[in-house]
């Protein structure tokens, strides 16, 4: 059992020290999954709006990482606020390491001017880590060449829960918008090692920009409006950071957007590939459709993995849907508090 618990604990320093760089998963479209991406974007709907995402990442490579992702959030335009609750839950490797997480988000709107809106927003969140000891195999197990099963009841910690705080903000108007996010303000401690020791998720940042074109002399209130969206995201979280840069055309009903991960100008590969992230990451492909009455939205898109792991990954596949609902009085009274970002 000496060996099973010094193996254990080798495998855990390995994992954390792979797992806390990457804690938080990476979402193609995410602007389908605005609760996930900035607080401050809480109740910027009509009314009711609910999303669904899934990621499946690198599908060939054994244990790929997949990522769910569920919202619903509601604009209380009478009070000038958003309200919102967040599920998420993350699959990685075959050793059964999984995240899941509930949230609660809440934003309130400040009107600048007439055109022009302030939303600072912040989210709390508990959640649950732990790692499947039955799919561990050890190497005691394969030399006994027997089917005996490791004793899971030998491990005391298989799980950490801890609370997380997110804090965001979203400066926008019809045409524009601003955001900045900090994850992890408390640096909650998520080590599976347990006595005393010490593993901090570090604080991410995020921000995005935006701006939408509008075509044929269309405007704000014409929905049958040709434009195109160009978006940037930018996320640093301790000394790992990431760029995605991307245009999207809407025809309705359809959407078209190709986006670019990476940061390959400003950061270079190293010699060391331990040491420097790689940061020339995708290219991503997405078709998106929005149903006649545009309750419904529906997006899919592909990552074409242009790093060192081209040839092992086979890119990423990413489903998204978004569902928004409202009374006709409420579609007239809040449409002004939609922000104009891009939907996928």
């Amino acid at each position: 059992m000496r060996n099973k618990r010094t193996a254990f604990f080798l495998f855990t320093v390995l994992l954390l020290t792979c797992a806390v760089h990457a804690q938080d998963s990476r979402f193609s479209q995410f602007y389908a999954a605005p609760l996930y991406t900035n607080p401050g974007f809480t109740g910027a709907t009509v009314e009711h709006r609910f999303s669904m995402n899934y990621r499946h990442q690198w599908p060939s490579i054994p244990g790929a990482f997949d990522s769910y992702h569920a919202a619903y959030d509601y604009n209380a335009s009478e009070i000038n606020s958003g309200f919102g609750i967040i599920f998420n839950r993350e699959d990685a490797g075959s050793f059964g390491l999984t995240t899941n997480q509930i949230a609660l988000s809440y934003a309130y709107r400040f009107r600048l001017n007439r055109k022009t809106y302030l939303a600072p927003g912040v989210k709390f969140g508990f959640v649950s880590r732990g790692i499947d000891y039955s799919k561990l195999i050890f190497n005691d197990q394969l030399e006994s060449n027997s089917a005996t099963t490791l004793d899971v009841d030998a491990f005391s910690d298989r799980s950490v829960n801890y609370v997380n705080i997110d804090f965001g903000g979203l400066l926008y108007s019809e045409r524009y918008w601003v955001g900045i996010s900090a994850s992890h303000l408390n640096r909650p401690n998520q080590t599976l090692l347990g006595d005393g020791a010490v593993a901090q998720v570090p604080i991410k940042y995020n921000f995005q920009a935006g701006y939408k074109f509008f075509l044929s002399g269309a405007t704000i209130k014409n929905r049958d409006a040709k434009d195109i969206t160009a978006a940037i995201l930018y996320e640093a979280q301790e000394r790992y950071d990431q760029l995605d840069l991307g245009l999207y055309y809407n025809h309705e009903p359809f959407v078209f957007g190709f986006w670019y991960r990476g940061l390959p100008v400003i950061k270079k590969y190293s010699d060391d590939r331990y040491t420097i992230p790689q940061n020339n990451d995708a290219v991503i492909i997405l078709v998106g459709y929005s149903l006649p009455d545009r309750n419904l939205r529906i997006g899919y898109s592909y990552d074409i993995t242009v790093s060192r792991l081209a040839t092992n990954s086979a890119g990423a596949h990413e489903v998204s849907i978004v569902y928004e609902v409202a009374s006709k009085s409420k579609k007239r009274r809040s449409r002004r508090f939609i922000v104009p970002c891009a939907k996928f």
